[in-house]
C-alpha cells in the first residue's frame, strides 16, 4: 500500500501549484532525514572500455572498432589516472564501461587477450584490485547489467557498485525506441541485476534517465519498483535522477529534452516515493541552474572530478567544487565530501572486512563522511 506522500506524487499534475506542493513536501522529507548538508564524492573517472554490445539511441560514449576510437585502457593507463587523482585528493575511482563488448566485437576480444583475459568482467576485477593495491582510492564499479555470479566476482574489490535502471518502459526496447537492439537494457535484465545486488548485500546505486520516451506513470512505476527492492534487501544507498540531453550524431539528436519543471517534478516525486534513507542525487553538470534541484529535495551531487571529464557527457563540464559549495551555502546548506560508501553501509567488523571495506573505514570520519585533508580544488 502506498503512503499518503506517494499518493501525492502519483496524483500530481504539471501545474505550478502542484509542483510547489510536491517540492515543499520533498524538502521536508529531505531536511528531516539528511539535515542541512548536501554531499558529493571526489572521484576520478576510469572509462575502462568504450566498446559495448548495446546501441542506445542517445549514447556518444560507445565507439565501434571501425571508428578508430575504440579502446581498452591498459593497467598503466588506469594506474596513471588513479595516482593523478590521488594527488588531487580524490578517494573514489569510478569504473564506467560498455557492457560485454567481447560478445559483439572481435577487437574487444583481441585487446582483452593481450591482457590475459577473455571477459571484460574478469579484467575489470583485476583493474579494481590494482587500484586497491597501488593507490588510496576505492573503486565504485558501474558495469551495467551483471549476473549474480559476476556481481559476486566483483564485490570483494568494490566499495560500492551501481547500474542505472533508466526506465521500465517496455516501449523503449521496441523499434524506434531508445533501447532498441540493446539486450542489456531490457527491464527484466536490469531488475535481475538489482535483485542480485540485493541478495549479495552490495551497497548499490541506481536511478532513472528521464525524457527518453517513457510516460510519467512509467517513470513513477520505476521508482516504486526500486523502492520495493530496497524494502526487501535494504541495499539501495542512492538513486540518481538524470535528465536526457540530446547529442549530435545520435539517433535521438532531435528528441526533445525534459524541461526544468519536469526534472524538478521527478526529483520531488522520487524523494517522496523512496525511503528517506536512500540518498537522492542529480548531476550538476547537466543543468545550468543546477542549484534549483535543492528546492526539489536532493541531498547529493554525485561524483565530481577535479581531474577527469564526464566521459558519458563530455560536452558538460563539472562545476568547480568551490563554486558548488557557494551555491549550496546560498541556499542554506553546507557542502560536505563523502566517500563512495554512505555511512549507513560502512562495515563495523574490521576482522571480516574486505580490502575495499577497510579502505573506506580508514578514510571515514566519525560521522562516516570523508576525513578532511588539504588538497587543491
Amino acid at each position: 500500500m502506498l503512503s499518503m506522500d506517494a499518493e501525492l506524487a502519483l496524483n500530481s499534475d504539471d501545474s505550478q501549484q502542484s509542483l510547489s506542493a510536491l517540492c515543499q513536501r520533498a524538502r521536508e522529507v529531505r531536511d528531516a532525514h539528511w539535515g542541512r548538508q548536501v554531499t558529493y564524492s571526489r572521484k576520478v573517472f576510469i572509462p575502462l572500455t568504450n566498446m559495448c554490445r548495446d546501441t542506445c539511441g542517445y549514447c556518444t560514449f560507445v565507439k565501434t572498432p571501425d571508428s578508430g576510437e575504440a579502446r581498452l585502457m591498459t593497467p598503466d593507463q588506469v594506474l596513471h589516472t588513479v595516482l593523478q587523482g590521488q594527488n588531487m585528493g580524490c578517494k573514489e575511482a569510478l569504473f564506467s564501461l560498455g557492457e560485454q563488448p567481447e560478445k559483439r566485437h572481435k577487437l574487444a576480444r583481441e585487446l582483452l587477450a593481450e591482457q590475459g583475459h577473455t571477459s571484460t568482467v574478469d579484467y575489470l576485477r583485476d583493474m579494481a584490485e590494482l587500484v586497491l593495491q597501488h593507490s588510496l582510492l576505492t573503486p565504485h564499479i558501474n558495469a551495467g547489467a551483471l549476473s549474480y555470479q559476476e556481481l559476486q566476482i566483483l564485490k570483494p574489490v568494490a566499495g560500492s557498485m551501481g547500474m542505472m535502471l533508466e526506465s521500465l518502459s517496455p516501449a523503449l526496447t521496441k523499434k524506434g525506441g531508445a533501447h532498441y537492439g540493446c539486450p542489456d537494457k531490457t527491464p527484466q535484465r536490469r531488475l535481475e541485476t538489482l535483485q542480485a545486488a540485493g541478495e549479495l548485500g552490495i551497497p548499490f546505486t541506481t536511478g532513472l534517465l528521464i525524457g527518453i520516451g517513457e510516460s510519467w506513470h512509467e517513470r513513477l512505476a520505476s521508482l516504486i519498483e526500486i523502492e520495493r527492492l530496497h524494502q526487501k534487501y535494504g541495499h539501495i544507498q542512492e538513486v540518481i535522477i538524470q535528465n536526457f540531453r540530446a547529442k549530435a550524431g545520435t539517433a535521438m539528436s532531435d528528441h526533445p529534452e525534459p524541461s526544468k519543471q519536469d526534472m524538478l517534478r521527478t526529483l520531488a516525486a522520487a524523494r517522496i516515493i523512496l525511503s528517506p534513507d536512500i540518498s537522492l542525487q542529480a548531476p550538476p553538470n547537466l543543468e545550468q541552474d543546477y542549484h534549483d534541484y535543492l528546492a526539489a529535495g536532493i541531498n547529493d551531487w554525485g561524483g565530481i572530478s577535479p581531474l577527469t571529464k564526464d566521459f558519458i557527457n563530455p560536452e558538460r563540464a563539472w562545476p568547480q567544487i568551490a563554486r558548488l559549495a557557494e551555491k549550496c551555502h546560498s541556499a542554506g546548506y553546507a557542502l560536505k565530501e563523502r566517500l563512495t560508501v554512505y555511512p549507513n553501509y560502512q562495515v563495523n567488523n574490521q576482522a571480516s572486512a574486505s580490502l575495499a571495506e577497510s579502505r573506506i573505514c580508514s578514510q571515514a570520519s566519525v560521522d562516516g563522511l570523508a576525513k578532511l585533508q588539504a588538497h587543491a580544488v
